[in-house]
């Protein structure tokens, strides 16, 4: 097997891809949800994408749950991408990575 398929092969072996638990928080005001994505934003600008990516996820915020995985993306996470774009609804870019690994399944099994 090639070092690329064993490098992604080996990004697959995570516990637990995408948990069903990471939904937003369902009892958050409008007030609530709009105050912690503007200090997601902030955090995001600031660099503190793990910081963001928390309160993201805590507030279902599509927009900024997809920026987070174009940037997991740039950093070669696309795993962590998926799973960013899934939350985010975001089918578009959700589904080229969808096809890769399926892609990447179906050469580890005629291997």
């Amino acid at each position: 097997m090639s070092s690329k398929i064993t490098d992604d092969i080996d990004r697959l072996s995570v516990p637990g891809l995408i948990k069903s638990t990471d939904r937003p928080v369902q009892n958050l005001s409008t007030e609530q949800r709009a105050a912690l994505n503007r200090k997601g934003n902030q955090f995001f600008n600031e660099g503190d994408v793990e910081s963001a990516k928390r309160i993201f996820v805590t507030t279902g915020y599509s927009d900024g749950l997809t920026r987070i995985g174009d940037k997991l993306s740039e950093k070669g996470a696309e795993l962590d991408a998926l799973k960013m774009y899934w939350l985010a609804h975001n089918r578009r870019k959700a589904d080229p990575l969808i096809e890769k690994m399926a892609k990447l399944i179906a050469t580890m099994l005629t291997d």
